[in-house]
């Protein structure tokens, strides 16, 4: 995904989110819940996601917030979400050869934001940590702006060649 690239994001069903890009057609499901990997390593792997949603800081002692007649309190709308990956079969980081063995464990956060003028953004942090192949992990920050429509979604295959 680090390609220039296009993603389109949907829920394939209550517990998997689909993540697919325009550039080499690739497709990422990530899973919540108490998924299990499917068995045979792949060059995905296999993604297990969370939302983490950071506790507001109400002091010390301050209990949680409570309606006092069992009412569900509404989620907040804020938080990233958090997906690790492994069960790799190994390849490439980069197309210079950079490899990744199959012990690789990749963590992403993905993060949304808002800008003043109402686009929006996903900034996705990656860090691969393999102790195989790399002596310290390895870290990227991609950035993805919201488009209306998908007029400008055009999959394309991979290829080898620059």
């Amino acid at each position: 995904m680090r390609a220039p690239t296009r993603l389109h994001i949907i829920w394939q069903d209550d517990n998997t989110l689909k993540v697919e890009t325009d550039y080499g057609m690739q497709t990422r499901l990530l899973h919540f819940g108490n998924w299990r990997g499917r068995g045979v390593a792949s060059l995905q792997g296999d993604s297990v996601a969370e939302w983490e949603i950071p506790r507001l800081n109400r002091g010390r002692g301050d209990p949680e917030p409570a309606t006092g007649r069992g009412e569900q309190i509404p989620p907040p709308t804020y938080g990233d979400l958090k997906v690790i990956t492994n069960h790799f079969s190994g390849g490439y980081l980069r197309k210079n050869g950079v490899p990744y063995s199959t012990n690789a464990e990749l963590t992403e956060y993905w993060d949304l934001f808002k800008e003043p003028n109402g686009d929006q953004r996903i900034m996705l942090s990656t860090r691969v940590a393999d102790a195989v192949y790399l002596s310290t992990p390895w870290v990227t920050v991609l950035n993805f702006k919201k488009e209306t429509g998908d007029a400008k979604w055009d999959p394309t295959p991979c290829s080898s060649k620059w």
